[in-house]
């Protein structure tokens, strides 16, 4: 194997190839609770960005069985230290396709490493969830482990019986045979590869009530869990989709599922078109609400309009925290917006300052710090605009990147187009300097 392997964001050494792009992902997988062994045949469309000898994969912790290369020749495979490599007979020109098969096999366990902790497939007490974000993805099928490229999936998932499976996309069928059940989602919008994800136990479904017209909420919850813990958190869910569609334009998706599982989760775990919670987020205190809303509104800021680069991470967690803050102004939460602006202001104000918000590190990516001043440099934004040019912008933004990766040069373009106000200019000090600006003012651009 070459010792010289792509590396697609510095953020992630080791994962993605920009070589090529994935169209689709077709994934068949079975899957024993008990032993906690998975079995997989991947399909990958792929195309070709660039010419190359080798198609790089990410895949971690799994044995690979069998490989099938259609629309090229292949002189050999070699899977070494999570990077499956398919080395070709001769180059591939710039927009060859091709189709990847893949067999994999072994015990799935979440990926470690010392920037970003563990990520990945994990067991539950009685089942398993993915948390993927942001190198988990490898851990249960092999890809193109970069957030910049973006795939439809079909997700086919064997199971024992008994065990609900949920995933992202729309549950199209639904089958029993012999001692396992087959659940099949299709998720036609693209996503990132660390947005894919299972969830497996032992659930039921809660459907919400939805005004006529509105996406499909639901909440997937353990056989054994009384559906009154859902109220006064996971019950306001609709009511959070219809003022984050009237603020930020359409859902993206659907539908939205949230999973909660049996065991206790440290924090939620964030999905396209699902979220996945702990049983002790069903509560109605606001530090769980908030975060139920924090969850969905990544749909719209992180899912449908994804980061092409890890640095870029607070156009995700600075626009999902300020959705908090819109939330609960909205539900009659602890504070207004402007409030929790404040509130955080002051705070950040007495903590280090040694974050560059534009490019954070790996070690910082998840620092509470990019979640607090990316709030606050959006509404800064808002501030300088006002409310309607502020509104207008985010609808703007999603609707025009839905579906595809972008950057913060992209977003400060966007919005200096959208609103006419130099937006650069406004969000200099918040993004390229370590020292916290002074609290931002009314009609200051």
């Amino acid at each position: 194997m070459p010792n010289s392997l792509p590396t697609a964001d510095p953020y992630l050494p080791g994962h993605g190839d920009p070589a090529y792009r994935v169209h689709h992902y077709d994934l068949d997988l079975g899957y024993a609770v008990d032993g906690n062994r998975l079995d997989g045949t991947a399909v990958l469309d792929l195309e070709v960005l660039e010419p190359t000898r080798r198609i790089v994969l990410d895949l971690i912790g799994l044995g690979v069985g069998k490989v099938r290369l259609t629309g090229a020749k292949m002189r050999r495979f070699d899977h070494r230290g999570g990077r499956l490599v398919l080395t070709l007979a001769a180059e591939a020109a710039a927009g060859t396709r091709m189709t990847a098969t893949i067999r994999y096999s072994g015990k799935p366990a979440p990926v470690i490493d010392a920037h970003h902790g563990d990520a990945g497939w994990e067991e539950l007490t009685d089942g398993s969830i993915v948390a993927a974000q942001p190198h988990g993805a490898p851990t249960w099928f092999p890809c193109n482990d970069r957030a910049g490229d973006k795939a439809t999936y079909r997700i086919v998932v064997t199971a024992p019986t008994g065990y609900y499976v949920a995933a992202n996309g729309e549950l199209t069928e639904h089958r029993r045979r012999g001692s396992g059940e087959t659940w099949t989602y299709d998720m036609d919008r693209p996503m990132s590869t660390y947005l894919a994800t299972v969830q497996i136990g032992r659930y039921r479904v809660r459907e919400h009530w939805s005004a006529e017209g509105a996406p499909p909420v639901r909440t997937v919850i353990p056989e054994g869990l009384n559906p009154g813990v859902l109220e006064g958190c996971f019950d306001q869910q609709p009511e959070m989709m219809a003022a984050f569609e009237r603020w930020f334009g359409p859902y993206p998706f659907t539908s939205y599922t949230a999973v909660v599982t049996a065991d206790d989760l440290e924090i939620p775990l964030e999905s396209q078109g699902l979220s996945t919670f702990g049983r002790n987020f069903c509560s109605s205190d606001w530090s769980q609400v908030r975060l139920i809303a924090h969850e969905l509104s990544h749909q719209w800021f992180g899912n449908a309009v994804t980061l092409a680069r890890q640095r870029d991470i607070w156009l995700h967690e600075g626009f999902a925290c300020y959705s908090e803050w819109l939330w609960s102004e909205e539900s009659g939460g602890p504070r207004s917006c402007d409030g929790w602006a404040r509130h955080h202001h002051a705070r950040l104000a007495s903590a280090d300052q040694d974050l560059l918000l534009v490019d954070p590190g790996p070690d910082l990516m998840f620092d509470d710090r990019v979640y607090k001043r990316g709030a606050l440099a959006v509404h800064a934004v808002r501030l300088a605009v006002g409310d309607e040019a502020f509104f207008d912008l985010l609808r703007g933004w999603v609707e025009r990147y839905a579906g595809g990766s972008v950057t913060t040069e992209d977003f400060l373009a966007f919005a200096g187009e959208s609103t006419g106000a130099d937006v650069a200019a406004l969000l200099a000090p918040w993004l390229n300097e370590t020292a916290l600006p002074p609290y931002p003012r009314v009609g200051t651009n």
